[in-house]
C-alpha cells in the first residue's frame, strides 16, 4: 500500500507517473462485506401482513409495493436487519403515499420521500444513532426538500461533535433502482450508529505505531475488508505524523469510479462531510457509497465512492477528480463558505464559484471588513479643523471614528456586493492566481494540468490597470467600487500564501503593509500576516524584520461582543504591536503582536494551533511533493518570527515550539516561542521570577525615591489580582497600604488597608480575590463578586449588579498611587477619564504607573498629566517581560540543541542547572538596569523642560528616538567595524552566556540580521539613556569612539 498522501496530481508517492499502469488501483468491490440478513424472507412476510392490515395501500398492490421496496430499490441489508417490521411498514406506506401525491400533481419527478428516525438511549443498551432515507437525484446538491438539510444535520448532530469517548460512524449508499416505474429518483440511505470501541486502548510502544485494529469500532472491523484495513492503516499513520488532512485517491479496476479517502484529527474541521458533497457535485460527480469511520485514537477517516454523472457536460472524472482532491484541502479550511456553489443572487441565479474562487472571495470578504477605507475625506477634513490635543475635540473625533467603522462597510453589505457580482470576483481571482499559482517544477512534472490551471488559461488575465478600469466601469456605485478596490489592493500586497499548498489547516497570507492608510495607522509596520480559518481569523503585525511579541486570543462574551471584536481586531492588533515596538527599544527585536479571534463556539486552543501551523507554512520552504510544496515567494528572503505568551496562550507556547521543530524548523524552533516551560524546554517563566514586575517596580520605587516617600505610608489601588503574573508579583514585591484590588472575580476593598499577609497568601497560591478571608477585613472593608446582586456595602450603598460594579470600580477609589496590573485595553479613555476626578476636579490618584498594556489611551494620559498626575505609561513601565523574552530568544539562537537541553532544561529532581540560575540572575539585573535608566532619563527631561511636556509624550519621543537610531545603525557601516562590533556584543550579551560559549563562537552562530539588531539596540539605548533625548551628533561621536575600546 502506498503511503503517500495528497500527491501532486499526476504523481504517486511523490514521483512522476510514467503511465496509467503505475496508478494505485483497487479491485471493483465495495471494500466492505455486505451483511446478509438471514431473516429477511420471514420479515418480508410479516411486513406484507402489516401493510395489508393498515388498509392504506390497496390489497392488490400490497405484494407489488413490498416486493419493489425489498428487491428493486437496492437497499442494503443493514437497513432490514436494524429496523422493526412496524418501522419498515411505515416507510413503505410513506413511499406509496408520496407516489400518490406526486401522481395527483401530474409530476412524478416531484416525488419526495423523507423518512428519518433518531434514537437516543434512555438506558444502557439502547440504540444510539439515526436512520435517514430521502429521494436524491444523483450529482445534484438539493436546495429544497429533505436532501437540502439532511447531511448538514448529520454533521451537526453526530459527526462534528464526535470525540473518542463519544463518536459516531456513518455509512450511506444510493439505491440501485429508482423509486417507481414512472419516477427517475433514487433513494439515499444514511445509517448512523454509536461507535463501540475496545474497553481499553493500549498506547503504542516507543518506536511503534498505532495498530488500527486496537482502536477500531466493532462493526467496522466486522465489515471492512483486509484491503480497506490496509488503506486506512496507512492513512491513520500519516494523520498521526501530520497536522492537517491526509487525502488519497484510488482508481477502480474496470471502472471509471474513483475513491477518495480523507483522514484528519477529530475536531479539526466542521460540516466537512456535507461540504464534500457540494464539492463533487460541482464537478458533475455523484457518490454510490460513502463511509465515515471514527477511531479511538481521535482520528476520522471519510471514504467517497465517486462516479461521473451519465450524459453530463462536466469535465471527465479523470480530470475533475484531481481538482476535487486539491479543493478538498481548501474545503477542510473553510467548509462553511457562503460563496461556494450555486449563487441565487447572481444574474440568472445559476452562476457560482468553484472552491478556489469561493475561498478567495471569502478571504477577500474578511480583508475588506478590516481594510476598506472607513474614514474617508470627510473625517480627514474634520480632523484638520479640530485640535486632537484638546480633550473635547479628541472625544468628538474618537466617537465619529467609531461610528464610521461600525456603519460604513458592514459584513452584510460587503457580502451582498460579492454575491451580486461573481463576474468581477472571477476576474479578481484570476488576477490573484496568475501571480500565486505555482507553475514551475511541480507543474512541469505533471502529465496533465489541473482544471484550476486550465481555467486560468481560458480566462484572459488583465493587467492591474485594465482590471481596475473594468471594475470602475462596471461597479454599480461608489460603495461597490471601494469594496472591489480592497480586493485589488489585497492582490497587490500579498507576498506569499499557502493558498495553493496541497495540505493546510487554515489560509495564511504574508502581506506588504503599504496599503494601510496613514490617517488610521500612522507608523507603517515592517510586515504582517493575515490568517483565515473555518472558526477564527487572525493577524500578526511586526515593526522590524527581527521582532517579538505575544499572541493574544480575543474571547467574546456573546454575539454583540463578538461583532465588536470582529470590527476592532486589527486595530487592537496594530495598537498592541505599536506599543510593543516602543517597549522593545532596549532589545534587538522590534515590536510585534498577534491576535486570534475564535468564533463563539470554537475551541480557542484549536484555533491557536491552526494559526501557528498556517504561519509556519510561510516560514519554512515546502520540500515534500504532494504535502508541502514550494510556493511563489515575492518576498524572497528568509523570515523568522519570535512569538510569546499573551492572554489565553500562556500554556500553548510549548506546543508551538515543538510543532515548529516537527515541521522542520530545526534552526530556530527553540527561539520561535518564549514563555516555554522551564523544566521541559528551557524557557524562563516571567511569573516565577517576577520579570515583568521588576520593571514596573523600578518606576514605583523611582517615584518614592525622588519624592522622598516611605512605601508603607503610601495608599495604592491595583487592578489585576493575585491570580495573574503582574498582579501577584506586585503584591509580593510591595509593602504599601493597598486599599483596593480589582480582578476577574470581583472587587476587594478596605479603606484601612487590606491585610498584607492575606494578600501574599493569595498571590503565592495564584488565586483570585474571591478567596480572600473576609474575617481579615475591617468594619469598612468588603468583597463584591461579579455574580453578586443587590449587595449592601458597609456605607449603606446598594450594589445592584456585581459585574457592572467590577467593570467600573477603578473609577470609584482614591489613593496615592494607582498601578493597573490587568484589564482590557482602553479601560480609561477620553470619554470616561473625567470619572477619575472628584467634584472639585482633583484627581483620585497622585501617581500612576501603567503596568497593564494600553490600560489608558494617550488622550486620557494627557488629560491626567495636565491635572498634575505623575504618570508613567505602559511602554516604559511594563518592559521587564520583553527583556526576559529577548534574552530567552538569544539563548535559543546561540545554543545548539544538545547544549540547550543540557544547560537550560531541568534535570532529574527538577532542579535548574547552575548555568540556568546564573542566566536568570543576568536577566533580572538587565531588567532593573534598563528600567532605572529609562525612568531617570524621563524624569530628568521633564524637569529640564519645566513640566512643559507631558511624561507620556517624553516617553514616546524617547522610545521613538531610540528606535529611529536603531534603524539608522542597522543600516550603517558602523556594524562592519569588527572591533566596535566585538566591543558592543561583549557588553550586550549576558556574561553567563558569553563566558560559556565565547564571543567568537557566538558571533559565528547568531544570524547576522540578529547581530545587527543586537548591536544597534544596545548602542542606541545606552547612548540615549546616557546622553539624553536631545544629545547631539558630537555627543554620539564621543560615545562611539569608546565602543572599540571595550573589545
Amino acid at each position: 500500500m502506498a503511503s503517500s498522501t495528497l500527491r501532486v496530481p499526476g504523481q504517486a508517492n511523490g514521483a512522476p507517473r510514467a503511465s496509467s499502469e503505475s496508478r494505485l488501483q483497487l479491485k471493483n468491490t465495495s471494500g466492505y462485506s455486505t451483511p446478509t440478513f438471514a431473516g429477511k424472507d420471514a420479515q418480508r412476510a410479516q411486513v406484507v401482513a402489516a401493510v395489508a392490515a393498515k388498509g392504506f395501500v390497496p390489497a392488490e398492490l400490497v405484494q407489488l409495493e413490498v416486493a419493489w421496496f425489498y428487491d428493486q430499490l437496492g437497499i442494503d441489508d443493514t437497513y432490514f436487519a436494524s429496523e422493526t417490521v412496524e418501522e419498515i411498514c411505515d416507510h413503505i406506506i410513506a413511499l406509496f403515499g408520496a407516489k400518490v401525491v406526486a401522481y395527483t400533481k401530474h409530476d412524478m419527478d416531484r416525488l419526495e420521500i423523507d423518512l428519518e428516525k433518531i434514537q437516543r438511549p434512555s438506558q444502557p443498551g439502547d440504540r444510539d444513532g439515526a436512520l435517514f432515507i430521502h429521494t436524491s437525484p444523483p450529482g445534484v446538491t438539493s436546495t429544497e426538500g429533505p436532501g437540502a438539510t439532511c447531511e448538514r444535520r448529520i454533521d451537526e448532530l453526530f459527526l462534528d461533535n464526535s470525540k473518542p469517548q463519544h463518536a459516531y460512524r456513518l455509512e450511506t449508499f444510493r439505491s440501485a433502482g429508482s423509486i417507481s416505474a414512472t419516477a427517475s429518483q433514487q433513494l439515499r440511505c444514511y445509517f448512523v450508529s454509536r461507535c463501540q470501541f475496545p474497553d481499553s486502548i493500549p498506547k503504542p510502544e516507543p518506536g511503534k505505531r498505532t495498530d488500527i485494529r486496537a482502536v477500531s469500532d466493532k462493526s467496522f472491523l466486522e465489515r471492512a475488508s483486509p484491503n480497506t484495513l490496509e488503506i486506512y492503516q496507512s492513512v491513520m499513520w500519516n494523520v498521526e505524523d501530520r497536522y492537517g488532512p491526509v487525502i488519497e485517491m484510488f482508481e477502480v479496476e474496470g471502472s471509471r469510479e474513483r475513491r477518495i479517502v480523507i483522514g484528519y484529527k477529530m475536531g479539526g474541521t466542521s460540516h466537512y462531510f456535507s461540504a464534500l458533497s457540494d464539492l463533487y457535485h460541482f464537478y458533475g460527480l455523484y457518490s454510490a457509497r460513502k463511509y465515515v469511520e471514527q477511531f479511538a485514537n481521535g482520528i476520522t477517516i471519510i471514504s467517497l465512492y465517486l462516479n461521473p454523472l451519465p450524459n453530463s457536460h462536466a469535465p471527465p472524472i479523470e480530470h475533475s477528480i484531481l481538482q476535487v482532491m486539491k479543493e478538498a484541502s481548501l474545503l477542510y479550511c473553510l467548509p462553511d463558505n457562503p460563496f461556494f456553489g450555486k449563487n441565487p443572487a447572481a444574474p440568472g441565479g445559476t452562476c457560482g464559484h468553484a472552491v478556489q474562487e469561493a475561498t478567495y472571495a471569502y478571504c477577500g470578504w474578511i480583508f475588506a471588513q478590516h481594510f476598506c477605507n472607513r474614514l474617508g475625506s470627510a473625517y480627514l477634513a474634520l480632523r484638520g479643523v479640530l485640535n486632537e490635543t484638546d480633550a473635547a475635540h479628541a472625544e468628538v473625533l474618537n466617537n465619529i471614528k467609531r461610528r464610521f467603522r461600525e456603519e460604513t462597510f458592514t459584513r452584510q453589505s460587503i457580502e451582498e456586493v460579492i454575491l451580486s457580482r461573481p463576474d468581477i470576483i472571477r476576474m479578481l481571482y484570476v488576477n490573484f492566481a496568475m501571480t500565486h499559482y505555482p507553475t514551475g517544477q511541480a507543474q512541469a512534472s505533471q502529465l496533465m494540468p489541473t482544471l484550476s490551471y486550465q481555467r486560468l488559461q481560458v480566462d484572459q488575465p488583465l493587467t492591474d490597470a485594465e482590471l481596475y478600469d473594468r471594475i470602475r466601469r462596471t461597479a454599480g456605485n461608489k460603495h461597490e467600487l471601494q469594496i472591489f478596490e480592497s480586493f485589488l489592493m489585497f492582490n497587490k500586497h500579498v507576498l506569499k500564501t499557502n493558498f495553493y499548498q496541497p495540505t493546510k489547516v487554515a489560509l495564511s497570507f504574508r502581506l506588504e503593509p503599504g496599503f494601510l492608510p496613514e490617517v488610521e495607522y500612522p507608523r507603517k509596520p515592517f510586515g504582517m500576516f493575515f490568517i483565515v480559518g473555518s472558526d477564527f481569523r487572525g493577524f500578526h503585525v511586526r515593526f522590524k524584520d527581527v521582532a517579538r511579541g505575544g499572541i493574544r486570543i480575543v474571547r467574546s462574551k456573546g454575539k454583540e461582543n463578538y461583532s465588536i471584536n470582529q470590527r476592532m481586531l486589527f486595530d487592537e492588533n496594530y495598537a498592541l504591536a505599536s506599543t510593543q515596538n516602543l517597549k522593545n527599544k532596549d532589545i534587538p527585536e522590534g515590536g510585534a503582536k498577534g491576535t486570534i479571534l475564535p468564533s463563539l463556539d470554537a475551541s480557542p486552543k484549536l484555533c491557536f494551533e491552526k494559526y501557528i501551523d498556517a504561519i509556519v507554512d510561510l516560514l519554512i520552504p515546502g520540500q515534500t511533493p504532494g504535502i508541502k510544496e514550494p510556493i511563489v515567494d515575492l518576498y524572497g528572503k528568509p523570515e523568522i518570527l519570535f512569538l510569546g505568551p499573551d492572554e489565553g496562550t500562556a500554556d500553548l507556547m510549548d506546543w508551538a515550539a515543538i510543532h515548529a521543530r516537527e515541521r522542520g524548523a530545526t534552526a530556530w524552533w527553540k527561539s520561535f516561542t518564549t514563555g516555554k516551560s522551564a523544566a521541559k524546554l528551557g524557557g524562563v517563566p516571567h511569573d516565577t521570577y517576577g520579570m515583568t514586575s521588576l520593571s514596573v517596580r523600578q518606576y514605583v520605587l523611582g517615584i518614592y525615591k525622588h519624592l522622598g516617600l516611605r512605601e508603607k505610608d503610601v495608599t495604592k489601588v491595583q487592578t489585576g489580582g493575585p491570580d495573574g503574573d503582574l498582579g501577584s508579583n506586585e503584591i509580593l514585591l510591595s509593602n504599601d497600604k493597598t486599599v483596593a484590588v480589582i480582578d476577574g472575580s470581583g472587587v476587594l476593598a478596605d479603606p484601612a488597608g487590606l491585610d498584607r499577609e492575606e494578600l501574599r497568601r493569595l498571590a503565592r497560591k495564584r488565586v483570585m480575590v474571591s478567596h480572600f478571608d473576609k474575617s481579615k477585613l475591617s468594619k469598612d472593608g468588603y468583597l463584591v463578586l461579579v455574580e453578586d446582586q443587590d449587595v449592601k456595602l458597609p456605607s449603606g450603598e446598594i450594589v445592584p449588579d456585581g459585574l457592572d460594579f467590577r467593570n467600573n470600580a477603578h473609577f470609584r477609589f482614591k489613593a496615592d498611587i494607582f498601578v493597573p496590573c490587568g484589564g482590557r485595553p482602553e479601560a480609561v479613555n477620553i470619554s470616561n477619564v473625567a470619572a477619575l476626578l472628584d467634584a472639585e476636579g482633583k484627581p483620585h490618584f497622585k501617581y500612576i504607573v501603567e503596568g497593564a498594556n494600553l490600560f489608558f489611551t494617550q488622550q486620557a494620559r494627557l488629560y491626567l498629566e495636565k491635572r498634575k498626575v505623575i504618570m508613567f505609561k505602559d511602554s516604559s513601565a511594563n518592559k521587564g517581560g520583553v527583556t526576559c523574552s529577548s534574552l530567552d530568544v538569544l539563548a535559543g539562537l546561540a545554543l545548539t540543541d544538545t547544549e540547550h537541553s543540557e544547560l537550560m532544561t531541568f534535570k532529574e529532581g527538577g532542579q535548574p542547572s547552575e548555568f540556568y540560575q546564573s542566566y536568570v540572575r543576568d536577566i533580572q539585573r538587565k531588567i532593573g538596569e534598563n528600567a532605572a535608566a529609562e525612568f531617570l532619563c524621563i524624569w530628568r527631561e521633564y524637569e529640564r523642560l519645566g513640566g512643559a511636556k507631558p511624561r507620556a509624550v517624553i516617553s514616546d519621543e524617547l522610545s521613538q528616538t531610540i528606535t529611529d537610531l536603531q534603524n539608522e545603525l542597522e543600516a550603517s557601516s558602523l556594524f562592519d567595524d569588527v572591533r566596535a562590533r566585538q566591543g558592543v556584543l561583549k557588553e550586550a550579551i549576558p556574561a553567563t552566556l558569553r563566558d560559556k560559549l565565547g564571543l567568537e563562537t557566538l558571533m559565528k552562530r547568531l544570524p547576522e540580521a540578529y547581530q545587527r539588531a543586537l548591536f544597534a539596540s544596545y548602542v542606541a539605548s545606552k547612548f540615549i539613556y546616557t546622553c539624553g533625548v536631545r544629545a547631539s551628533n558630537v555627543d554620539f561621536y564621543r560615545f562611539a569612539t569608546g565602543l572599540a575600546a571595550k573589545a
